[in-house]
């Protein structure tokens, strides 16, 4: 006859479960499957990827003047409307601007018209219609033709940034292919390089899809944040490489389950270093940009904070998984993989097929009540239970 003992899960055991699995992100021992559910991620990979193109292709980017030439006036925006400044560029330059904005807070709100390449002629009629119409002040707060001010670069010079713009991603990439190679495994290094494409195309392709725009500035945090995605990388692949270290040698786990387990193990250093690096960031656009409103540090700050997020995320949730897949493509791999799910098989029929301790326990000799006296001996005998 077996009894149930039940059991009421408490708020301070509930507590209690909560804060063991808090700590098992730290330690390294949630058994989070970042691997087992690679399938998953790849499919989620492969949609935003195909989103990305087609952002790309249809809508194009959004290149600034640096890159493709053009003018560019700023004033201080005060109470302008953009709209309104907008239509008198129009009427007095015959030219619709590319993109018309306010930037900054306060006092330090800026207004910034960007078109294609205009004359001398048509930037002094802009500049004069605009004075004009809304007499926009300078620093003394004494309106002046002077608070409105122009920049011009040529299409030529344009097409020589963009140049050496892909030429310095091109070698950024190689380098950084190298290095991993010989700094881990090849495997690894390919993974790496898969990992950070993927980066860069979801990175474009958020830019294609908003409409930000593309500077200097943009393409110099741009790099930053492939090196930062590298990094979190090496760092996770780095224990990957020390768990994996020998296990061909045993069946007690498969390279995939080590690569998990090295996974959970940097997890929670991956999210606090991305944490640590977003928070500056995020002050560079709070101080720099929303209240200063400088345009250069909101393209830096606005590149690098979508690269952190991305970053984390590819390394957890795409590296890894991208690692073990092709490692299991090896023969030596697949034949471990065999060996250790038979021998896990045979270990569970061996743990089925044990006697039950209850079983065992009937076998052992058991006492018998005396035999009573008819004339034989009355002593008290042990006998073995049949």
């Amino acid at each position: 006859m077996s009894s149930t003992v039940a059991t009421t899960e408490t708020p301070t055991t509930k507590r209690g479960f909560a804060r063991r699995d808090r700590e098992s992100l730290y330690d390294g021992s949630g058994g989070l499957d970042f691997v087992g559910h690679r399938k998953t991620w790849y499919s989620i990979t492969l949609g935003l990827i195909v989103v990305a193109i087609l952002a790309m292709f249809i809508r194009g980017f959004n290149m600034g003047i640096d890159f493709e030439g053009g003018t560019k006036l700023t004033m201080p925006a005060g109470d302008l409307v953009a709209t309104e400044v907008e239509e008198t560029f129009v009427e007095a330059t015959g030219v619709t601007p590319e993109l018309t904005q306010i930037v900054g807070a306060g006092d330090a709100r800026t207004l910034e018209i960007n078109s294609a390449h205009l004359s001398q002629e048509q930037i002094d009629a802009a500049r004069q219609a605009i004075f004009d119409t809304y007499h926009p002040q300078d620093h003394n707060g004494e309106p002046s033709a002077d608070a409105i001010g122009d920049s011009t670069v040529s299409e030529s010079w344009g097409s020589t940034i963009t140049n050496r713009m892909l030429l310095a991603m091109v070698v950024f990439l190689l380098a950084a292919s190298v290095y991993v190679a010989v700094r881990l495994q090849r495997a690894m290094a390919l993974a790496a390089m898969g990992a950070l494409l993927v980066d860069a195309i979801l990175i474009m392709g958020i830019y294609a899809l908003f409409a930000l725009e593309i500077t200097p500035a943009m393409i110099i945090g741009f790099l930053t944040v492939l090196t930062f995605s590298l990094y979190d990388t090496v760092i996770v692949f780095d224990k990957v490489k020390e768990n994996t270290s020998g296990v061909l040698d045993s069946r007690r786990s498969t390279y995939a389950e080590e690569a998990n387990l090295a996974v959970n193990q940097t997890v929670m250093r991956s999210i606090s270093t991305s944490v640590i690096s977003a928070l500056p960031i995020i002050a560079l656009m709070i101080v720099a940009v929303w209240m200063l409103g400088v345009g250069t540090l909101k393209d830096l700050a606005l590149i690098q904070l979508i690269g952190v997020i991305q970053g984390v995320i590819s390394s957890l949730f795409l590296a890894t998984p991208m690692l073990v897949s092709l490692v299991n493509r090896r023969q030596e791999h697949k034949d471990h993989n065999a060996a250790v799910e038979a021998f896990r098989s045979r270990g569970q029929v061996e743990e089925v097929e044990e006697e039950p301790v209850e079983e065992k326990k009937r076998h052992v000799a058991t006492p018998i009540r005396p035999v009573e006296d008819t004339g034989a001996s009355s002593t008290s005998t042990w006998r073995p239970n049949a």
